[in-house]
């Protein structure tokens, strides 16, 4: 059935974060200095390990892939809800809306999977560091990349299709930033017990797998390194994990408290707050915790900019 009879909205209209006026410009600066952290910080990981022999490695290829989902996954929201700040209709069209939906939901899924492909990567790097060339091989490395885009591709379009049969009815208002499921669920005129019951069993696996992977690659590299006689470098590789599972803990725990409850007891306004955790924050933090404040990659950089600072003054 066409979408047009299934439903007479055309369009949404995105309410946005905050319903005070005197808060847009303030939202709309702040919004767009982490976007441009984003950006920036991303980018500048992607062209490194591009242009960087040393760093053509597993490791780097996942992290260079983790940038690119960041990138994406934060300018499927942010772009559009900084032009709604100024814009006096704040409307979406109807395909707009399941067309965010489901690159929102695909780069979410890409980054949940690299996250655990990448906590596998250390636990095989710290754990079997004499093996980790022949076990993290170039084949076995592009095989998990392309897994984690189509496993993403595949789970984003099933819950972008269960969203296309829905009806919606007079309510074309959504109280949020973006369309996001719950928010498109909430309007919904029609039954939404499918979509809970996949959100709630099959985003369920996919989230608590790579769940389950990070926790059991980061338990073994923990008890590697109590074992290990240097105090300095456990203190290290400490601070390495420490980082690593902040940034896992903000993106899951709000993850799993916005999506992993009944609908009914969906909170609009505290919704939109951690929503802004795990599609702006994190994707901003994840270029310093994962890749900055490594030494190759703090090395390649300052050879990047040795070249540009050269080259500017021949």
């Amino acid at each position: 059935m066409d979408n047009t009879t299934r439903t007479s909205v055309s369009h949404f209209v995105l309410l946005g974060i905050s319903p005070h006026q005197e808060e847009q410009i303030p939202l709309c600066l702040l919004f767009l200095f982490m976007y441009t952290i984003n950006i920036s910080g991303n980018s500048v990981i992607i062209i490194l390990i591009i242009s960087a022999p040393r760093l053509q490695t597993p490791m780097y290829v996942f992290l260079s892939n983790l940038a690119l989902a960041d990138i994406c996954f934060t300018s499927t929201t942010v772009p559009k809800m900084l032009q709604n700040i100024f814009s006096s209709t704040k409307a979406i069209s109807y395909m707009g809306c399941l067309t965010q939906t489901y690159f929102f939901i695909c780069f979410a899924a890409m980054e949940n999977f690299l996250l655990a492909v990448m906590a596998y990567d250390r636990y095989i790097a710290i754990c079997h560091p004499f093996h980790y060339c022949m076990i993290l091989n170039r084949k076995l490395c592009s095989h998990l990349v392309v897994m984690c885009h189509i496993l993403s591709h595949l789970h984003a379009l099933l819950h972008t299709f269960l969203v296309s049969r829905l009806i919606f009815c007079a309510d074309n208002r959504i109280p949020h930033f973006f369309c996001d499921l719950y928010p498109l669920m909430k309007i919904s005129c029609s039954s939404t017990h499918l979509n809970t019951l996949m959100i709630h069993t099959e985003g369920v696996i996919v989230i608590s797998g790579a769940l389950a992977i990070i926790m059991a690659s980061y338990a073994c590299i923990i008890s590697a390194v109590l074992q290990s006689p240097s105090a300095k470098g456990k203190w290290r590789a400490f601070s390495t994990c420490g980082s690593h599972l902040t940034v896992v803990a903000i993106f899951y725990g709000t993850l799993t408290w916005v999506y992993f409850r009944p609908l009914t007891s969906y909170s609009v306004p505290g919704g939109r707050i951690l929503t802004v955790m795990y599609t702006v924050v994190t994707p901003m933090l994840n270029p310093f915790i994962y890749s900055l404040r490594n030494k190759d990659v703090k090395g390649a950089f300052r050879k990047w900019m040795n070249r540009i600072w050269t080259s500017s003054f021949r």
